[in-house]
């Protein structure tokens, strides 16, 4: 089974453009309670490298492109976004790796609880030894 989840986006579009509607328990399947975005990313910057205990995400290219990297600590995927209208699920101990960003690149990213640094695992090995312990 695979550890991307993409989740379509509700896209309404008409000759005025693009609509994208993201919703708490409908589009998302988690009550969202922060929202941030990365932007400006310099070339060849890499982001994430990093799990969460409890945390859940979702994230959405709302503009340009990246490379996402999951790793559920026994295996491990990519996949691009590229599309306002598609997003990935992070689910919680999740280590997740974001490269390739394009110079237009805004990464909007939906999160299930608000910023608590003790809920981050940013040690690739100890990551694997939670994961084993799971």
């Amino acid at each position: 089974m695979s550890i991307i989840k993409l989740i379509d986006l509700p896209e309404l579009s008409d000759s005025r453009g693009g609509l994208v509607a993201i919703e708490s328990g409908l589009s998302i399947p988690f009550d969202i309670k922060r929202v941030y975005y990365i932007f400006g990313t310099c070339e060849g910057m890499v982001r994430g490298f990093h799990a969460h205990k409890a945390l859940e995400q979702v994230a959405v290219c709302v503009s340009g492109k990246c490379r996402m990297i999951l790793d559920n600590g026994k295996s491990r995927e990519e996949c691009w976004l590229d599309s306002p209208s598609k997003g990935i699920l992070i689910e919680n101990m999740q280590w997740r790796e974001m490269h390739d960003f394009s110079d237009d690149c805004v990464l909007l990213v939906l999160a299930s609880e608000h910023y608590d640094e003790g809920d981050y695992i940013r040690d690739y090995q100890v990551f694997l030894r939670e994961c084993e312990n799971v």
